[in-house]
């Protein structure tokens, strides 16, 4: 280990999304914000002024102005340096939709935007700001966007929303929404040739040793698994994943569309469920909506799809202002075989309950763990591998990823923020994304997949839409012995005045286990 402090090499998380990308498997995300200049000092915003008030920010995160320095043959992972040439006009650019400006055009702009790679040879982030959006219903006059894209080896979805409230004000005056970071980052220096050497040498020398502790941690687990699935008493936990359109393999041509409800909607729809959370709704919703997307094509499957979600793994609070990623996954049958919503919100629920949701993400958890000690040369031959299209591993259908954001209203060089949307990477076998993150009051079910699986992608907003109002005009289905869900009376606690962000984890007390929908029996 160097003596070194300003020695800043990737995680192997982070290395991965390197690794993974390919010309039609880009591995960054992008987020879509949409500004009202009426409350800006003349109800106007500049572009200079955009640049103007990064500049200011630049020092609430170091991947601002630092690169990759990537090594021959990835015999390690790669090291952030600071961009001695760092030009941060170079980073945002500016253009205008054509007349009419209206929701079509918007969604073709920011699709395009989204299916181009990033400059890997410096900072891996830039700004887009799009003008012209006064035709599009639900936006004010003047309204103007600022598409955001970072490359995922840099963030996560949790330190992602973190960074976005660092940039944004929590009024028109300019008031920071967190407290900024005192004093400049320190800059990534680039590690000696010697120390480069050693770091891969020990890298690769003492990999065995700590995938062997690994694996030895994950023993019991895996062995209390193995011994289930050899007496057959999982059976109905089967992990069969369905074979659909969106599990093919995918293009550069990215489709983008989205739809945006009233928060509280989704709150007073969990109430049909006892226990039921807002993510079980988001599900249901989602899973609802690809009953009736994919029954018009004549091609639902018999089975449940099954969608990845990603779960925060950050154990403590001030963890998301770290930069890269520090993420597990669970995945989850969202019973897409069930027709009724209320029934489909009761056995989401019941399958995300936490005995199932850790039973479920052990596989991901192992990985996650386990991939820390393969040395980078391995690990990017078997991404190589596992991202081409031929030998792609089915593990799901979709992913929904249900990122919490700031509920005040944000701010930024004056404007006011109306809008927020999500688009994240898609892979082959996985050709459908749906980013729900939610903002003051409101949640957008924003839809990224591929222009050959889903050319219609305005048919599928269209389902989303009527999965949201059959949910909400359903009734609690009554249920004997359980009294019906009411809203909680207990004091909630003081909302933060700043747009510090609670992030969703799994808790420590488990859920009681429900009967399974389909055969009646405990889980």
């Amino acid at each position: 280990m160097t003596e070194q402090t300003n020695i800043s090499q990737l995680s192997a998380q982070d290395a991965q999304f390197l690794y993974a990308q390919t010309r039609t498997n880009l591995t960054h995300v992008m987020a879509v914000y949409i500004y009202d200049p009426s409350s800006a000092p003349g109800g106007k915003v500049r572009f200079k002024d955009i640049i103007d008030h990064m500049r200011k920010r630049l020092d609430v995160s170091p991947m601002f102005k630092r690169k990759l320095y990537r090594l021959p043959l990835d015999i390690d992972h790669p090291y952030w340096v600071e961009d001695e040439h760092f030009d941060l006009e170079a980073h945002i650019s500016h253009s205008r939709l054509p007349e009419p400006g209206d929701w079509r055009q918007f969604c073709i702009q920011v699709a395009r935007h989204h299916s181009k790679p990033l400059d890997m040879n410096r900072p891996l982030w830039d700004m887009y700001v799009v003008e012209g959006l006064d035709n599009i219903p639900g936006y004010a006059k003047g309204s103007y966007a600022i598409l955001t894209r970072i490359h995922h080896s840099t963030i996560d979805g949790v330190s992602g929303a973190h960074f976005f409230a660092a940039i944004s004000d929590m009024d028109a005056k300019g008031t920071p929404a967190i407290p900024l970071p005192e004093g400049g980052q320190e800059a990534n220096a680039l590690p000696t040739t010697s120390e480069i050497l050693n770091r891969a040498v020990n890298s690769t020398v003492t990999s065995p040793v700590k995938l062997a502790q690994a694996l030895m941690k994950f023993a019991p687990a895996m062995l209390s698994t193995a011994q289930k699935n050899l007496t057959g008493g999982d059976e109905k936990q089967d992990s069969g994943v369905p074979e659909t359109r969106f599990n093919g393999a995918v293009t550069p041509h990215k489709m983008f569309d989205a739809v945006t409800f009233d928060l509280n909607e989704l709150k007073k729809m969990r109430l049909k469920a006892e226990d039921a959370t807002i993510n079980d709704v988001v599900l249901a919703i989602c899973s609802g909506a690809l009953r009736r997307y994919l029954t018009k094509h004549k091609e639902l499957p018999a089975e449940s799809l099954v969608a990845v979600a990603p779960v925060n793994a950050r154990s403590r609070s001030g963890e998301e202002s770290n930069p890269g990623n520090n993420i597990s996954a669970m995945t989850i049958k969202i019973w897409s075989d069930i027709a009724d919503p209320v029934k489909r919100l009761e056995a989401i629920r019941d399958t995300t309950k936490e005995t199932k949701a850790a039973k479920s993400g052990l596989s991901a958890r192992i990985m996650t763990d386990l991939t820390k000690h393969i040395p980078g040369v391995t690990m990017a031959g078997v991404a190589r591998i596992l991202t081409d299209e031929r030998f792609a591993p089915k593990m799901s259908n979709l992913m929904v990823s249900n990122v919490p954001g700031p509920q005040i209203q944000l701010y930024m060089n004056g404007a006011k923020l109306t809008h927020q949307y999500g688009l994240a990477p898609l892979a082959h076998g996985m050709g459908l994304f749906i980013a729900t993150p939610s903002y003051n009051g409101t949640i957008s079910f924003s839809i990224i997949s591929d222009r050959n699986m889903m050319p219609d992608i305005e048919f599928f907003r269209e389902c989303i839409q009527k999965a949201f109002d059959d949910l909400k005009d359903a009734k609690a289905s009554v249920q004997k012995g359980r009294p019906k869900a009411k809203a909680s009376t207990a004091k909630t606690a003081a909302a933060p005045k700043d747009a510090s962000i609670m992030y969703r984890r799994v808790s420590k007390t488990p859920r009681k286990s429900k009967a399974d929908p389909k055969t009646g029996k405990a889980k």
